[in-house]
């Protein structure tokens, strides 16, 4: 069974850094590309983004180019999101995805709140 189980949200003053993580388990972690996503109150959840598989190549959204990174460790089974230099918009509910085929697994998200 798929768990993602996502962890390290929290209120940070603006400009300031927050790591996010998320533990998986329940699939062969390292052959999947893992995304994060975010929502923000009265918003479309919206693709934070992706690491592949092999290589290890992202993608990011336009809005956290230069201020995010996101990372893998397969012997852990862990991705990462390092925030920087957040802004008061990038506060949102944070979730880790999986997605297999037509099927998205979705952790529970963590809350992350950027205000001074």
């Amino acid at each position: 069974q798929v768990q993602l189980v996502e962890s390290g949200g929290g209120l940070v003053q603006p400009g300031g850094p927050l790591r996010l993580s998320c533990a998986a388990s329940g699939f062969t972690f390292s052959v999947y590309t893992m995304s994060w996503y975010r929502q923000a109150p009265g918003k479309e959840r919206e693709l934070v983004a992706s690491i592949r598989s092999a290589g290890g190549s992202t993608n990011y959204a336009d809005s956290v180019k230069g201020r995010f990174t996101i990372s893998r460790d397969n012997g852990k089974n862990t991705v990462y999101l390092q925030m920087n230099s957040l802004k008061p918009e990038d506060t949102a509910v944070y979730y880790c995805n999986l997605r297999v085929g037509a099927m998205d697994y979705w952790g529970q998200g963590t809350q992350v709140t950027v205000s001074s």
